[in-house]
C-alpha cells in the first residue's frame, strides 16, 4: 500500500510541466513583441533618414522639387508618412515620419536632420 504522502503529490508533476510550458510561451511571445518593436522603430528610422537626405538635396538644388514634398514622397516609397517637415536654412532639413503600419506596440516614428558637410 502507498504512503498517504505520495498519494497527496499525484500528478503534481504534470501541473508543474503545464506551468514552465506556458512559462515558456509567455517570454517567448514578450521577446518576439520586442523584437517586432525594435525592427518597426528601424523603418521608421530609416525612412525619416532617407527624407531627410532627400529634402536636404533639394534644399540645396542638387535634385529638382519642393524639399518637403520630395521627403514626402520618399516617405511614402518606405511605408511611412511624413509628419513634420522643416527647413532652417543653409540646405538642412529636419524630418519626422511615422510608419503606416503599426504594431501591437504602437506606431513607431522617427526623426532625422540632413544637410550639407560642415
Amino acid at each position: 500500500m502507498p504512503a498517504r504522502g505520495r498519494l497527496s503529490e499525484r500528478g503534481s508533476g504534470t501541473i508543474l510541466a503545464a506551468g514552465l510550458g506556458l512559462l515558456v510561451i509567455g517570454l517567448l511571445s514578450a521577446a518576439l513583441l520586442l523584437a517586432q518593436a525594435a525592427v518597426q522603430a528601424q523603418r521608421a528610422a530609416a525612412a525619416a533618414d532617407l527624407a531627410a537626405l532627400a529634402a536636404a538635396d533639394a534644399a540645396r538644388g542638387l535634385t529638382p522639387g519642393d524639399p518637403c514634398t520630395v521627403a514626402a514622397e520618399t516617405a511614402a516609397q518606405n511605408n511611412a508618412t511624413l509628419t513634420s517637415c522643416q527647413l532652417p536654412g543653409g540646405g538642412i532639413a529636419e524630418v519626422r515620419t511615422r510608419l503606416l503600419q503599426g504594431s501591437v506596440a504602437g506606431t513607431a516614428t522617427g526623426h532625422s536632420r540632413a544637410g550639407p558637410p560642415p
